[in-house]
């Protein structure tokens, strides 16, 4: 049985959600979607990549609310890892005006990373992404470098698609609606270390 992680770019991920059905889906329990694209697997970990939001308090608190949800649900299976957003300002050269971008950052940079070190160390035999970066191509080389046995598959997001990361993982594959659907995390999680209670936001009902 191989020992599976599973890497999930959450901007990839939550914008290819947001973008096919809205916020539905948005409270995602990511152990259960993980167990359902390789199941015969043994799921050693999911390692989920975000950044905060930044000059947005709802969204912030929305993100905060599914980010204590996560482990409280999950435990040590789901391992969070925060990069950051950077500002940039942009003019436009009809106008211009100009305005602040936020662009996010070390995401892509640490899912290369985490998936290199954990083929490497031979943490994981099998590994599935959840984007559609191509920027990930290098690191899906290396790791297949380094380890040839080790199954490395893509899993697109909704209106998410790599012809690069499909030619360099034939089994990859875009995430249907109904595992999505099937994969909700609880309305009310409790965390069984405080007994606080983690709600979904009512934007994401």
């Amino acid at each position: 049985m191989s020992e599976l992680i599973v890497y999930v770019d959450g901007f990839n991920l939550y914008h290819g959600l947001h973008s096919r059905y809205g916020r539905r889906f948005l409270w995602l329990d990511l152990e259960k979607l993980a167990r359902t694209l390789r199941p015969r697997d043994q799921l050693v970990k999911v390692k989920y990549f975000t950044a905060s939001v930044m000059n947005d308090p709802g969204a912030l608190s929305r993100q905060d609310a599914y980010l204590q949800a996560l482990p409280a649900h999950s435990g040590d299976t789901v391992e969070i890892i925060k990069g950051r957003y950077q500002a940039k300002q942009k003019t436009c050269r009809q106008c211009g005006s100009s305005w602040t971008h936020y662009e996010e950052k070390e995401t892509d940079v640490n899912i290369a990373v985490s998936l290199v070190a954990d083929v490497a160390t031979k943490s994981a035999t099998s590994a599935v992404i959840i984007s559609a970066d191509s920027d990930l191509a290098p690191a899906v080389r290396k790791a297949k470098s380094l380890a040839p046995g080790t199954h490395i598959m893509a899993a697109f997001p909704p209106k998410r698609y790599s012809n690069e990361l499909k030619t360099l993982m034939p089994a990859s594959f875009p995430i249907g609606r109904a595992k999505f659907s099937g994969a909700q995390l609880p309305d009310q999680v409790v965390d069984p270390a405080t007994g606080h209670v983690i709600g979904r936001p009512a934007k994401w009902a």
